[in-house]
């Protein structure tokens, strides 16, 4: 019996990335003993039936917290926003769960152990985007040199959701957390804090965001214990470009001493003449190897 799973969700636009993040996965043999589930957010039949070949479980993802019909109509997509808070009871036979957003790949199977491991004694393992090389993390604006207004992600979201002052003023400058890779056990108490501060934001603000939301306000107001992995375990390219090591044909870090990236996450697009790299798998953008040459490559996932 698996004991660990790597959950997804995607639907039908998104599948041929999530088809990628499941190959990347299962390519390591130490992956024969983690299970892979899937959430159902509107692929075909056609789709399902490719899936079920290559994971042990697929399920309907829900709305498992009420939300307005005008927020959702036609967005089934919009399901990751609150059902990857809900995983244990779509999957419950499981002690560790590790979610992994289909537009993210795994690089080096170290990154995969290492969030099973932070997630013990009921912490959340995740990272914080913010590391080497990340220049802004808030942006603010100055009025007569001496009153700023605070632009952070964290902040412009918690006052849309009218979360209170209080609780926003604390998330405004914390490094924001990004939900798109984590780890928690079954047992943890995250899930019902997470749950709790999800209904919370989804009533005021927007849907998309407002699970991110309700994650760091269980870390920074909740004081959730948490495991906080390297930048390397969720890089987030559009934040800062990989360098890629031609010998070793592997995505790094881009300063020294060039650590090999364990989870390659593609949130927000990669764009290039009008083209996100992942609906278009042929897009590629202007990187450097490790001589500091600029090269042509995709970050999408290929077996080649």
């Amino acid at each position: 019996m698996k004991k660990n799973v790597i959950v997804s969700l995607a639907d039908a636009n998104y599948f041929p990335l999530l088809e990628e993040l499941i190959d990347s996965i299962k390519r390591f043999k130490e992956s024969e003993k983690v299970a892979i589930c899937i959430l159902d957010a509107g692929i075909t039949q056609e789709q399902k039936e490719k899936l079920l070949i290559k994971v042990d479980e697929i399920k309907s993802a829900e709305w498992d917290i009420e939300v307005s019909d005008h927020k959702v109509k036609g967005k089934e997509w919009l399901k990751s926003q609150v059902s990857r808070a809900f995983l244990p009871k779509y999957f419950p036979n499981y002690d560790k769960y590790l979610w992994i957003d289909c537009d993210a790949w795994v690089n080096d199977w170290n990154s995969i152990e290492l969030y099973f491991k932070a997630c013990e004694n009921g912490k959340l393992g995740i990272t914080q985007t913010i590391g080497p090389g990340y220049k802004i993390t808030s942006k603010v604006n100055w009025l007569f040199g001496k009153l700023a207004i605070i632009k952070s992600q964290n902040f412009k979201h918690a006052v849309k959701s009218k979360i209170g002052y209080d609780k926003a003023r604390k998330l405004a400058f914390a490094p924001h957390i990004n939900i798109g890779v984590f780890s928690l056990e079954k047992n943890s108490r995250g899930w019902k804090v997470w749950q709790n501060n999800l209904s919370k934001t989804l009533k005021a603000g927007n849907i998309f965001g407002s699970e991110g939301l309700a994650i760091n306000m269980a870390v920074y107001v909740d004081s959730l214990e948490t495991e906080f992995l390297p930048l390397n375990c969720n890089w987030i390219t559009s934040n800062l470009l990989p360098k890629f090591d031609e010998k070793q044909k592997t995505f790094v870090e881009p300063y020294l001493p060039n650590y090999k990236i364990g989870i390659i996450h593609l949130a927000a697009g990669i764009w290039k003449n009008g083209k996100d790299m992942r609906t278009d798998k042929s897009v590629e953008i202007e990187i450097e190897n490790l001589e500091n040459k600029k090269i042509n490559k995709s970050l999408r996932f290929s077996n080649n």
